[in-house]
């Protein structure tokens, strides 16, 4: 039977898996540790390494999510950031020099979303928005089963909308005030140094101080993609992300505070499978 392979590239991980066609069962799935500060040549060996020992005779194409800037277009990666030399790398045609294969290459986001909207917290909505709360902040939007990427393929970076232009809640030489410098968990972090991970930034009473304002600063973000996008679902991901869920109903509370009155609100969902950016990865390759 054929199959696909997608692709999770991370800064710490890659995580890859075959999937059968047919039945989109998951047939086989690796992972493999990197160190991403030894740049991005020792990256892209350990993808051609896991390439490798996932196809067989019945591959037909392979699909891969990297944390960046992907011009649809031409599809070459402008910005890793977490990964050094990252930069204006055409991924596809490096991967088509070795594999005989169909190359798909998209961000990381994107096909977080697009498998929740498929398979998971946001099946049977026919506007679905993903927001990744990881390092960073990303996003996507998936409207009736396809991702949105906009005209070049940059639509859906959240992490880069401001939101207290000018004023970061921490001391820094950039003051953008971008959503990225709220509301990541490496944020949260400097936010509340007495906490070492996104759990604990998020629940207890630890990081208690901090929490009403993260409900509100998700609430301004969100009530301005309610009124650009409409969404049905809005389905939060990655460490932070999913470390919200104690927070939904109050979040939800909040949003009627800043939306417009009698608009429709999406349901809020934490993101329910445990491998969506590489299904989403292989998602694209269809």
């Amino acid at each position: 039977m054929t199959n696909v392979i997608g692709i999770d590239v991370g800064g710490t991980k890659i995580a890859a898996a075959r999937f059968n066609l047919e039945t989109w069962k998951n047939e086989k799935q690796i992972r493999k540790d990197t160190d991403s500060s030894l740049g991005f040549n020792h990256v892209f060996g350990y993808i051609v390494d896991a390439i490798n020992e996932l196809k067989d005779e019945d591959t037909k194409a392979i699909g891969i999510g990297v944390p960046g800037l992907v011009n649809k277009v031409d599809g070459v990666i402008l910005n890793m950031p977490n990964i050094p030399e990252g930069k204006n790398i055409d991924l596809k045609k490096l991967l088509s020099n070795k594999i005989n294969l169909p190359i798909f290459v998209d961000n990381d986001a994107n096909c977080f979303v697009l498998a929740e909207s498929m398979y998971g917290a946001g099946k049977g909505h026919s506007v679905a928005v993903g927001i990744t709360m990881g390092t960073g902040v990303g996003g996507g939007i998936v409207i009736d089963g396809k991702v949105f990427h906009g005209a070049t393929g940059f639509a859906g970076e959240f992490g880069h909308m401001l939101l207290k232009p000018g004023n970061p809640p921490f001391e820094t030489d950039d003051k953008r005030g971008d959503v990225e410098q709220f509301l990541s968990g490496s944020a949260m972090g400097r936010r509340c140094k007495e906490a070492d991970s996104p759990d604990e930034y998020l629940s207890g009473d630890t990081c208690e101080f901090m929490h009403p304002d993260i409900r509100k600063e998700i609430a301004w973000l969100v009530t301005n993609l309610i009124h650009t996008l409409n969404p049905s679902v809005l389905i939060f991901g990655g460490s932070a992300g999913r470390a919200l869920a104690p927070h939904l109903k109050e979040m939800k509370e909040v949003l009627k505070l800043w939306t417009l009155p009698g608009t429709p609100l999406p349901e809020l969902k934490i993101a329910i499978l445990k491998d969506s950016a590489i299904q989403g990865a292989a998602l694209i390759t269809i």
